[in-house]
């Protein structure tokens, strides 16, 4: 994804970071109420606003984490050498890739700068398990940016398992960089590879 990219996806996946919404309510009301209560949020935070990364961190950790399904979307970057991976190699995979987005995301959401999103007309059936709710970023002085958030249903309510900006998959995009890594040591090679990338920011974490 370009610098712009990475900017808009981290304070889209924010504008989730809500648990308050009931967990049957359509995928498009759902995203729609939480992008209107977080931006509020996120506009008022001067600790966000200033660059604290670490506070972003937190927030995305409480909030972000629950509307996601992290197990999925893990599986889809990985693609199909996941099939292959023990449970052990699964498990420590969807953790690492988890601390690789709130890494990445919070850093860029301290970016933020009042962009807006207009939602367009949800196009699925009642019966559908899966849907895209497609919306539009604008800002001043750029043409909008098309954003695609992927959901599916399941027990627990709709879950984002990914987010396509301006036509480019965020798991697609990861994909590309996994396979490389996976040819070159393994799946082995690929958790300690981003074990190795969220450790110093793990640490920064700890002692702030």
């Amino acid at each position: 994804m370009n610098k712009l990219s990475l900017v808009i996806v981290p304070w889209l996946m924010a504008a989730m970071m809500s648990t308050s919404v009931a967990a049957d309510a359509p995928p498009d009301v759902m995203i729609r109420l939480v992008t209107d209560e977080v931006l509020g949020i996120v506009r008022d935070d001067g600790a966000i606003r200033a660059g604290d990364a670490a506070r972003a961190a937190e927030l995305i950790e409480q909030k972000v984490l629950p509307n996601f399904n992290f197990r999925r979307m893990t599986a889809l970057a990985v693609g199909r050498d996941w099939r292959g991976a023990t449970a052990e190699q699964q498990a420590r995979l969807v953790e690492q890739f988890r601390s690789l987005l709130v890494r990445t995301y919070s850093n860029a959401l301290t970016q933020y700068k009042d962009q807006s999103i207009e939602f367009r007309p949800l196009r699925a059936r009642a019966e559908d398990a899966e849907v895209t709710v497609r919306a539009d970023i604008r800002q001043s002085g750029a043409p909008p940016i098309a954003l695609d958030f992927r959901l599916e249903k399941v027990a627990e309510g709709w879950k984002v398992y990914d987010v396509a900006v301006a036509g480019v998959s965020l798991v697609t995009t990861y994909r590309g960089s996994f396979t490389q890594e996976i040819r070159q040591g393994g799946l082995d090679g690929l958790i300690r590879s981003l074990e190795d990338k969220n450790r110093p920011f793990a640490a920064d974490r700890s002692r702030s």
